[in-house]
């Protein structure tokens, strides 16, 4: 199998959301979380837990998550991802990808159902094959969350050398109860994303959304401001 160079796999990542049902070989799983691990950490904490979830477990706890999803019932999050007062340019940015998602996804501005059953797609890991699952202890601080970060971009990158593709997934966030009592995870431990591992469905609309970047010139500065 050709493996990509690390150029070609940040340019070739993004987020996946329909994937063909083809199985993920466990060595390339245990392969993408052991590069994945050599991701930086302050002092060297290393402070990523996994849970992979795959086949009849997996059945199970999305069952156990859409019944949450449909009856309405969120549980409050562990940690707060969004700001709680949003602002330019991130309310734009934000809008701008939910509705060009939705449109290629045929949800209509104002279709509540469709909308709906479009999020519950989440809960399925939009058909991959293999679910992640990251936790991190309640007792780390910021730092540790930066690092986790870093972690979970190696995972992805990881996972785009063996030409796998993944969708990080905070809808999970919502029902972590669920994915305690489904996979164990203790209450000492938070629930950071879910995510979906496998092959991309070419067939998806989904699929076809093409995400902007800002240009460098918005966001950098090369030596002291004039």
């Amino acid at each position: 199998m050709r493996r990509m160079d690390v150029f070609e796999a940040m340019a070739t990542r993004r987020s996946v959301r329909g994937f063909l049902p083809d199985p993920v070989p466990r060595a390339a799983i245990v392969s993408i979380l052991e590069i994945a691990a050599r991701a930086p950490s302050g002092s060297n904490v290393q402070p990523w837990k996994v849970r992979v979830t795959e086949g009849d477990e997996k059945a199970r706890l999305s069952a156990a998550l859409h019944a949450a999803h449909d009856a309405g019932t969120v549980t409050p999050r562990d940690y707060q991802y969004y700001p709680r007062h949003w602002r330019e340019p991130y309310l734009s940015r934000r809008r701008k990808v939910g509705w060009d998602l939705y449109a290629l996804a045929g949800v209509a501005k104002g279709d509540h159902a469709a909308g709906h059953a479009q999020r519950a797609r989440n809960f399925d890991f939009f058909g991959a094959p293999v679910g992640l699952v990251f936790t991190i202890d309640r007792d780390l601080e910021q730092g540790s969350w930066l690092d986790y970060g870093m972690f979970l971009q190696s995972v992805m990158l990881a996972a785009r050398g063996f030409g796998l593709d993944t969708c990080p997934q905070a809808a999970f966030c919502d029902h972590h109860d669920v994915l305690r009592a489904h996979l164990g995870i203790p209450a000492e431990e938070a629930v950071v994303c879910g995510m979906a591992l496998g092959r991309a469905d070419p067939g998806e609309p989904a699929n076809r959304l093409a995400t902007e970047r800002a240009p460098l010139s918005d966001f950098v500065r090369f030596g002291p401001e004039a």
